[in-house]
């Protein structure tokens, strides 16, 4: 299953840019968004923006994804390939 997630841009240099989720913030690549700008929400999917949000819609899906976290660890769903606190 792929993902793309909702990030907001910081600065932009050319076709690099810093997005921030989270509080986190890390380079991405704007090679197939080049119509963002500073402030934008974009999606990203393997380091590469592939599409540019209007704020209300990045701000459901985030919160949508924090939904489907919450669920995921109530009901004690573990994601493929994530190790256990003991390795």
């Amino acid at each position: 299953m792929c993902l793309a997630v909702p990030v907001r841009l910081l600065r932009i240099e050319g076709e690099a840019a810093e997005a921030e989720i989270g509080g986190v913030v890390r380079a991405i690549s704007l090679a197939f968004a080049p119509e963002a700008r500073v402030g934008d929400y974009v999606l990203i999917h393997a380091g590469f923006a592939i599409s540019v949000l209007d704020e209300e819609s990045a701000r459901e899906n985030l919160r949508l994804l924090e939904e489907i976290g919450v669920h995921s660890r109530s009901e004690g769903v573990e994601m493929q390939g994530a190790r256990s606190p003991e390795e």
